[in-house]
């Protein structure tokens, strides 16, 4: 057990005493158990219902209209803004009625837990409790595309609806000077979940974020394109350390860390109808409108192409054909998965054929993310 100034050391056998004054064992309902829990009904209160037709601002990012994101948060207001992963869409993660706004405003089913993005090492430490192994991988990629899942400090002030009633919580520090600036401004901790309808593909540019939500949210922040292109990657700090969801940053530099490999989830977690684990991890997710056909090595004269590396030999043939790295780079690739998705599904061809993608480095991440757009929907 490590001891930080400033942090609570994660103790998972300890009693915790909730917001509801019930003392319990964590590992009997705690997300770090490993398992699915019943849904948890989200407490909405009383809260301002999101109507469409709010007026969204959008606005160039500089000095003064970062000092504006941050004074919107801090009442109540749900803005968008640009990290090195997508686009979020930021409340205040200590305010359960502008968290309802949110969940609302995306569509999002409130049992999805969302994560809290703070400024330093020493703001996550108020709201999680870090272990040896926690601490090395926060002072390795952080700040960057990495989202830890830790045990709640007993006074985090983050709102029980961000968490969805879990005893765990996600916390990341994000790169990108924009989201730095806001969330230094702001001064306390903001859930930022991708600014898109959920479900929907990722957003990596403003205008992304304006073709879902104009209307529906109080401000965009346009920082320009995002630099990774997909979302960050979640490790659970459990008993062993999990990989929950891949991402921006490869498992394999994670392991290098850790000295050790990631576990998975068990094989049976994945469920539109029962509460994650994390962020990200319902089967059907990150989808466009048209269907998704995987590891394509042909098409379809009805069917648009996603290509990987050499196209094939019949691409012609397709209705539209965008190739996420000519070159067979991933880090390109991922950059590009989420943009050339939607302007596929604008081209509203019957099917996106898929082309097969390596899973190493971030490969891993993006075929994650396809295999999620290529659930059935009904």
């Amino acid at each position: 057990m490590v001891g930080v100034a400033g942090f609570e050391p994660a103790t998972p056998a300890s009693r915790t005493q909730c917001s509801t004054g019930l003392s319990h064992t964590p590992t009997e309902t705690a997300a770090y158990s490993v398992a699915f829990h019943a849904l948890q009904e989200a407490d909405f209160g009383d809260f301002e219902p999101v109507t469409a037709g709010l007026m969204t601002e959008i606005s160039t990012a500089g000095e003064a209209e970062l000092a504006q994101a941050a004074r919107a948060l801090a009442e109540g207001r749900l803005v968008a803004f640009p990290t090195e992963t997508v686009y979020g869409l930021g409340a205040d993660a200590t305010n359960a009625d502008a968290i309802a706004r949110l969940y609302q405003a995306k569509g999002r089913p409130a049992f999805n837990p969302l994560i809290s993005h703070v400024a330093d090492l020493a703001a996550a430490g108020k709201i999680g409790r870090f272990d040896a192994p926690a601490l090395a991988l926060a002072k390795a990629f952080w700040p960057g595309p990495l989202t830890l899942v830790l045990p709640k400090t007993r006074d985090c002030a983050v709102a029980e609806l961000a968490t969805a009633g879990l005893d765990t919580i996600a916390i990341r520090i994000p790169s990108h000077r924009i989201a730095r600036a806001i969330l230094t401004a702001f001064g306390k901790p903001v859930v930022a979940p991708s600014a898109n309808i959920s479900g929907h593909v990722s957003p990596t540019t403003a205008q992304h974020v304006e073709s879902d939500l104009a209307g529906r949210i109080d401000l965009i922040v346009d920082g320009g394109p995002v630099d990774v292109g997909v979302e960050s990657t979640i490790v659970g700090c459990f008993e062993e350390p999990m990989l929950l969801r891949p991402g921006g940053l490869p498992r394999e530099e994670i392991e290098r860390v850790l000295g050790r490999a990631l576990v998975r989830p068990p094989a049976d977690v994945e469920s539109d109808s029962a509460q994650p684990l994390a962020p990200g991890m319902l089967a059907s997710h990150y989808a466009p409108r048209t269907r998704v056909r995987l590891n394509a090595t042909d098409v379809a004269p009805d069917e648009a192409l996603l290509a990987f590396g050499p196209a094939l030999k019949d691409a012609e043939r397709a209705a539209a054909v965008m190739n996420l790295s000519g070159s067979g780079d991933l880090n390109e690739a991922a950059t590009n998965l989420f943009g050339y998705l939607r302007a596929l599904d604008a081209r509203m061809a019957k099917t996106i054929a898929v082309m097969p993608i390596p899973n190493h480095g971030l490969g891993e991440a993006i075929n994650d993310r396809l295999r999620r757009a290529a659930v059935e929907r009904e």
